[in-house]
Formats: structure tokens, C-alpha cells, sequence
């Protein structure tokens, strides 16, 4: 198989279309070379392709993509991904066959899965639609070099590319043969599209489709999660919540510096590569009394403690917090939410004033005082809670959600015909 070497070429597209028209580098078909579409009745077979999946990472796209593969009006759901480092294997997740591919281990945010661009096309041929959860440049360069013409394309683009300025431009004729190659393009909400650059060119097949999830799980709770929410409360009556991957547009050195002023305590949830960092800057601050770092937990855990919590803090600093599905999850727990007015969907989804206290992000001195104020405020706090509560179950339920992706399926296969031979 020949090598791309980007440094070396002129134009990176260029290569990457050199190798589509390399016959060594195509694969076989299953067992014939005819890809016309057949009426075979059953379910429609759809394939969801992303960086990473469960259970190697959690997050707001694989919980987007888990209750997509779940939904049973629709069941012939399966995933692609890579490994986050180590080798392929095929398990069950809910009940959802996953195909994670070898991994080398990650380079800005992305797989190094050299298998991922084959192991796609071949799972893509035997589709009858194909999501791209985007961003993820290894599924724009397969669809660019393999897939067929007779197969439906969704892009669900749930955050622009906001970093990377050198290798963005490298990849960016990748992205755009992707996006033109879609039949729609899914945002959750109309904003996306406004501001990105890459959106601009196909308004006419984008759609804003709000995310949902299965919030039931989060509003109740089960008899042996009482104890530990009591254990809880009683240890930290003035609990705050923050959970994601500890990474830099999260925003979490934010919510430690914010702390020195907070008479409460944090735990954050989550994982990743500044933990050792924000460990540090909690013990040079002399706040290790008032931040705690759980690592990754159970989804029952996360529950217990959000149900034991006063307020879910949410410092996300940049573009690339597009939505941010966990504070949905939080205000189904009737928690509410203090966030910053980010340029996108993240201040719509919990709204100052209503469901949700907005502050600047980056400033740690606003986030403090929001904080106080809610901690300080039970009424208040308790307001905007209940106010969270009833607008995530009126706008962010899960059977709204699938059933407006069914119909959207249902525009795709329009287009390219229903059933495919395998």
C-alpha cells in the first residue's frame, strides 16, 4: 500500500486520491462487483463512525450515538471507531455491535488506527446509511476514497475544529468532499451552521435536530442510591458537580481557580491528560479541601451524585463545546446549571436566568460568584432547577430525538433506494 507523507507532497488531497485510484489499495467486494439496491424487506442497516467509543471513553457523542444505535424502531445500528491505544476487538455495548480498530494511541485527538480507513469501507459497503460523527478526519478521508455511490451519507456535526490552525488547512479538502458528498448534515442547532465556514456552502441540507437522551434514568432514583446520596449530602452539604474529559476547552482550570472563593466543595468527574496539572494547581491554590478529582465512574455513581449535588458547574472555554449533553443529563436530576455564554448551542440549551446562571467564560472571578450566589440562594437555585427539569423532558427526551432521526433515514433512503445486496 503506498505511503502519504504530507511533508513531501504538494497537496495532501492530491495523495489521498492517488491511493483511491490505486488498485492495490482497494479492497474486494464481499462477492460480487454488483452494488445495485434490492427491496429487501427488514431493518434499515446503519453505520455510525467516530474517533472512539465505549467502552473506552464516555462523552457526549458516544452517548448521543449510543441512544441512536438503541433505538429498536430502527435496529440494524452498528458502530465503528478506533481503540483508544491498543488492539482491535469486536464486543457488544447495550446490546450494539462495536468494531474498534487497532490504535497506536492518539495525536492531536485523533486515532493513530491505520486499519480504521479499510475496516470503514468495508463495513460501509453493507450499509444502508452511513453517520459521520464528526469531526473526525479519517472517516472524511474514507468517505472520500471508498464509499459507494449508493450509500447514504449523514454527517452529524457536533463541533467545528477550532485549534489545529496547520493541519485543519491540510485537511480541510477532505472535509469539504465529505460535506458535499452528504445527503444531510445534522447540527443541534441552527447557530452551528451560521457560524461555521464549513456549513456555509450546504445550508440546504443541513437540520438542526436538538439531542435527546434517556432522561428517566436521571430523574429517578433506586432505593440502595438513597443511602449514598444522604452519605453524601451529609459529607458536603454544599456539593457542586462538574463532569467531562479533562481537557483544555473544558474548561476545568476555570472551576479550580473559581474555588479559592467558593465556600463548597467540587468534585469533578472525568479523566484525561491534565488531571496531574489540575491536581497541582488545586494543591498550589491550598484548596485540596475544596476540589476533588474522581476519575472515571459508573453511570450510577455519576446519578447518586448529582442527585446529592446543589448546582452542576459547566466552564467549558471554547467553540468546540458545541452542546454539551451532560447538562441535560444534570438538569433531568433537577440540578441547576452555572455555564458560560459560549458562541454555540451550550447557553441555549440551559438559558440565564432560567435554567442556568451564564458567566464569561475564562473568568474564574464570574464563575465564583455564580456559584455563591446559587449556593447562597436555595430558592433561587431550586427555581432554576425545576425550571431545567421540565425543559429537558419537554425538548431533550430521547423517543422525540429517534423519531426525528427515523425521518430523516427515511428522506436518505429516498434518495438511494431501500436494502442493499450483501
Amino acid at each position: 500500500m503506498p505511503t502519504l507523507n504530507p511533508t513531501k507532497n504538494k497537496n495532501f488531497f492530491d495523495s489521498l486520491l492517488a491511493l483511491r485510484r490505486k488498485a492495490d489499495y482497494r479492497l474486494p467486494l464481499d462477492k460480487t462487483e454488483n452494488h445495485r439496491k434490492t427491496t429487501v424487506a427488514g431493518p434499515l442497516r446503519v453505520l455510525h463512525a467516530y474517533k472512539i467509543y465505549r467502552p473506552d471513553i464516555e462523552g457526549g457523542i458516544p452517548a448521543i450515538m449510543s441512544t441512536l444505535a438503541q433505538d429498536h424502531a430502527t435496529n440494524g445500528h452498528r458502530i465503528i471507531c478506533a481503540r483508544e491505544r491498543g488492539c482491535g476487538r469486536r464486543v457488544l455495548v447495550d446490546g450494539v455491535p462495536v468494531h474498534a480498530v487497532t490504535s497506536l494511541g492518539t495525536k492531536l485527538s485523533t486515532p493513530m488506527a491505520p486499519g480504521y480507513i479499510p475496516a470503514f469501507i468495508s463495513r460501509a459497503r453493507k450499509a444502508d446509511i452511513v453517520i459521520h460523527h464528526a469531526p473526525f478526519p479519517l472517516t472524511d478521508a474514507a468517505v472520500v476514497l471508498g464509499l459507494p455511490a449508493d450509500v447514504g451519507l449523514i454527517v452529524y456535526w457536533h463541533a467545528e475544529i477550532v485549534r489545529y490552525g496547520a493541519m485543519l488547512k491540510l485537511l480541510s479538502p477532505l472535509i469539504r468532499r465529505a460535506l458535499a458528498r452528504a445527503d444531510r448534515i445534522l447540527v443541534s442547532n441552527e447557530a452551528i451552521v451560521e457560524r461555521s465556514a464549513f456549513l456555509q456552502p450546504h445550508v440546504a441540507k443541513c437540520v438542526a435536530v436538538p439531542y435527546g437522551i434517556d432522561l428517566a434514568y436521571w430523574r429517578t432514583t433506586q432505593e440502595d442510591d438513597r443511602a449514598e446520596i444522604e452519605a453524601l449530602r451529609r459529607q458536603h452539604p454544599r456539593l457542586i458537580v462538574s463532569l467531562g474529559r479533562l481537557v483544555a476547552y473544558k474548561g476545568f482550570d476555570v472551576l479550580v481557580k473559581a474555588m479559592k472563593d467558593v465556600d463548597g466543595h467540587a468534585l469533578i468527574i472525568g479523566e484525561g491528560p491534565l488531571r496531574a496539572e489540575l491536581s497541582r494547581s488545586v494543591a498550589e491554590l491550598g484548596i485540596t479541601d475544596r476540589v476533588s478529582f474522581t476519575g472515571r465512574l459508573e453511570r450510577k455513581r455519576i446519578r447518586q451524585i448529582m442527585h446529592a449535588a446543589r448546582i452542576f458547574a459547566f466552564p467549558s472555554v471554547s467553540e468546540a463545546e458545541a452542546f454539551g449533553i451532560v447538562q441535560v443529563e444534570a438538569m433531568a436530576t433537577g440540578l441547576p446549571v452555572v455555564n458560560t455564554s459560549l458562541p454555540t448551542t451550550v447557553p441555549i440549551v440551559a438559558r440565564h436566568e432560567r435554567e442556568a446562571l451564564t458567566v464569561p467564560p475564562c473568568n474564574p472571578t464570574a464563575f465564583a460568584k455564580a456559584l455563591n450566589r446559587l449556593l447562597d440562594d436555595p430558592s433561587l437555585a431550586e427555581e432554576l432547577g425545576q425550571a431545567g427539569k421540565v425543559r429537558a423532558f419537554a425538548e431533550y427526551e430521547q423517543t422525540v430525538f429517534q423519531q426525528r432521526l427515523a425521518a430523516i433515514y427515511a428522506e436518505v433512503v429516498a434518495i438511494h433506494g431501500r436494502g442493499r445486496s450483501a
